[in-house]
């Protein structure tokens, strides 16, 4: 963390940089990843006032609020933020786009919208905070939700995984990273990669959600209330956790215990690695995730292919600073168009 009155390349202080205080639970991994967007970009001297914060629906798109609280915002309806991210991308290309998901807003709900942004390039950071569960919901397996993992209950999840990294890759996405919310050695420059990535940088981000209390067979579910009670309104206790941290060398693997128990294997990508291998990221995913690992590092980038806005031989002015004039196509230009489709 930077130095009280320090302040980056742009004369800007770290504090300009945060947001509002946070009310996610305590000890939530998507606190972890506001710190480290904070630090990014109070690192790299990014400008506040150039960046638009997406979000959709979910815990995970409430982060948005916990930092630059200079800059534009919007949060789309469930699922629906990469389409309103990529009209705001075309509407004004000199914004830079930060949007922050969840595994359900984008492999749920979200996911054929996620799929086409992809196929877009659109130029923009991609964070998706993935915590397996929907918290909002109290802790149902989502989409993202390993084969064999359990709830607090003991259910076991037997549905096939949707790997977030993995599917982006196989669909044309230019930059795909993974990490986790507690290695902020690997997520600070991941972030400040991402920012520089001329085309859509997807940061799945593994978050652990520390709270599950109304999970089958608890008498404070929703459920039970409902069988024995009148409820008035729902008061719950979350107890407070410890942030987990990672500190671990490239190419080794480390075990990572959360407080509820519960424990992942990360394994650190190293220098040999090609990120530049579509062939080889693919199956990389695939061996680790048959052995049960989470590994995370830059994953895939591809720097040749053109975003959305290149494709569609956009003009450099942003559209929104365009007068009704020049956006009215003329006479001559409506027929060439119309003729191009006869």
């Amino acid at each position: 963390m930077a130095e009280v009155g320090t302040v980056n390349r742009l004369g800007f202080n770290r504090q300009e940089y945060t947001g509002s205080p946070s009310t996610l639970c305590n000890g939530c991994g998507h606190d972890s990843i506001t710190n480290h967007i904070i630090t990014a970009l109070y690192e790299i001297g990014a400008d506040p006032y150039t960046f638009a914060k997406m979000s959709g629906i979910g815990c995970s798109s409430k982060t948005p609020a916990y930092f630059l609280s200079k800059s534009h915002g919007f949060n789309a309806v469930h699922g629906r933020m990469p389409s309103v991210s990529t009209g705001a991308k075309l509407a004004n290309h000199e914004l830079t786009m930060l949007a922050v998901s969840g595994d359900g807003d984008t492999a749920s709900i979200g996911i054929g919208q996620f799929c086409h942004l992809i196929r877009r390039n659109v130029r923009m950071i991609y964070v998706i905070e993935n915590n397996g569960v929907y918290g909002l919901t109290k802790g149902q397996f989502s989409a993202t939700a390993d084969t064999g993992s359990k709830q607090k209950d003991g259910t076991i999840n037997e549905l096939e995984t949707i790997d977030c990294c993995e599917l982006a890759i196989t669909l044309g996405c230019t930059f795909v990273a993974r990490s986790f919310s507690g290695d902020k050695k690997q997520m600070v420059p991941l972030l400040k990669a991402a920012m520089s990535h001329d085309g859509t940088a997807l940061l799945d981000v593994i978050s652990p959600c520390v709270t599950f209390n109304d999970h089958e067979g608890s008498s404070k579910s929703y459920a039970h209330v409902r069988e024995t009670d009148t409820p008035l309104h729902e008061i719950g206790y979350v107890p407070s956790y410890e942030e987990t941290v990672a500190d671990y060398a490239e190419g080794s693997e480390t075990d990572i215990r959360f407080p509820d128990g519960s424990t992942i294997r990360l394994k650190k990508l190293d220098h040999d690695y090609n990120p530049k291998n579509k062939v080889e990221a693919v199956a990389m995913l695939e061996e680790s995730r048959k052995k049960g690992i989470l590994t995370t590092g830059l994953i895939f980038v591809d720097t040749a292919r053109k975003d959305f806005n290149a494709t569609l031989h956009m003009v450099d002015t942003p559209l929104i600073r365009l007068s009704d004039a020049e956006l009215r196509p003329s006479r001559e230009t409506l027929s060439r168009i119309v003729e191009s489709y006869r």
